[in-house]
């Protein structure tokens, strides 16, 4: 495991945190890219938070670069917002890639591995790839907001990140829902249609649901499975 290095040390990161607690996430943003371009990334699952902090980091830093894990189990819409997005803005867009195709998982491990075993296909198909990219990164920006679920409700708007070793910037930690979707509409940022049918929260068409009235906003995603995480941000 990674170690914080001698500039960003534990007391340095609280420290930032607590500074950024109340700050706009645009503010965040381009404090990111001031401290970090060009070895920060932005991870982006073309989700309706991360198409905001997109638009925000190419505002700040026009060719600054995203990632996207592209697990070969996308929805066709997921596809379409990601050439919308290429095709409107200043950005190096990478595509990261199971070592696997889908294809070549089924032949290893039989066909479904996400019902069976959903904690190992995300594992194949999107931590393992995130640990490659990063590799070459000293630090990353998400669009985790507190609301979304428990196991984000303790998220700062910078912090170390232990598993990946690298800074984590969570611009978008106080937002709620409303917040962002009031940014898209502003901003005219494009977004995945499948937001207006239900989806708040989209994965892999395999492990994704709409949401119903009332529902916690990631119950969609491996619903009956008991799991929240695909283990990127745990």
């Amino acid at each position: 495991m990674a170690t914080l290095d001698v500039e960003w040390t534990a007391e340095r990161l609280a420290a930032e945190a607590e500074r950024l607690e109340t700050a706009p996430a645009e503010e965040i943003v381009r404090w990111a890219m001031e401290q970090f371009h060009p070895d920060i990334v932005l991870a982006c699952s073309f989700g309706a938070e991360d198409v905001v902090l997109l638009d925000m980091m190419c505002r700040v830093q026009p060719g600054a670069k995203a990632f996207y894990l592209d697990t070969g189990l996308h929805f066709r819409e997921t596809y379409e917002v990601r050439d919308r997005i290429a095709a409107r803005y200043p950005v190096e867009l990478i595509q990261v890639r199971p070592e696997l195709t889908v294809e070549e998982q089924v032949a290893r491990y039989g066909p479904r591995l996400w019902e069976r075993d959903p904690d190992a296909c995300c594992r194949m198909r999107k931590v393992e790839p995130l640990q490659r990219v990063l590799k070459g990164c000293r630090a990353w920006i998400t669009g985790i907001r507190r609301e979304q679920a428990p196991t984000r409700a303790r998220a700062k708007p910078v912090e170390w990140d232990a598993k990946f070793g690298l800074v984590k910037f969570n611009p978008l930690v106080r937002w709620t829902y409303k917040d962002v979707w009031n940014y898209i509409a502003r901003h005219d940022v494009p977004y995945n249609e499948l937001h207006d049918r239900g989806y708040p929260s989209i994965g892999c068409f395999p492990c994704t649901t709409p949401v119903r009235e009332g529902e916690d906003p990631r119950s969609g995603r491996w619903r009956g499975k008991g799991k929240l995480e695909c283990g990127l941000h745990a």
